[in-house]
């Protein structure tokens, strides 16, 4: 588990006993929207009102602290910044997946950037379709 306090300190947020819940609530989940993190964190801190979980989350994204995963028709999901990985987001159901990157990815990000004279600063790729799970749900 993550120092939630060095990590919100690193990025010059305060360390709140609320932020540091919102921050474990998602890195054991992985990938959560607001909803749910508002779901999981308002049983430990009953008087928390979801417009300041809201407020919270969008200072960490802004922060660094966390990253915004998109979901169109769905509402955004959120997860702890990590190293650098593709979103494989179910356009069905909303699930996010991480995978890795590959050299052959980094390679094509690398010649591109590199021949628009672009310097990259951090990248986030998403790639949506239909999960195994709901194709399979389709299927039958």
């Amino acid at each position: 588990m993550r120092d939630y306090a060095a990590l919100l300190k690193e990025c010059g947020l305060k360390a709140t006993f609320q932020r540091m819940n919102m921050l474990e609530s998602i890195e054991k989940s992985g990938h959560m929207s607001i909803d749910a993190i508002y779901d999981e964190v308002v049983k430990i801190h009953p008087s928390l009102s979801l417009a300041t979980v809201y407020k919270n989350i969008i200072l960490m994204v802004d922060n660094g602290v966390l990253i915004e995963v998109p979901i169109e028709g769905k509402k955004s999901k959120y997860e702890l910044s990590k190293e650098d990985h593709i979103h494989l987001v179910c356009t069905e159901c909303g699930e996010v997946e991480d995978r890795p990157h590959m050299k052959e990815t980094d390679s094509v990000l690398h010649t591109l950037t590199h021949s628009e004279h672009f310097k990259l600063e951090k990248q986030q790729i998403n790639l949506y379709g239909v999960c195994r799970k709901c194709q399979m749900e389709v299927a039958s």
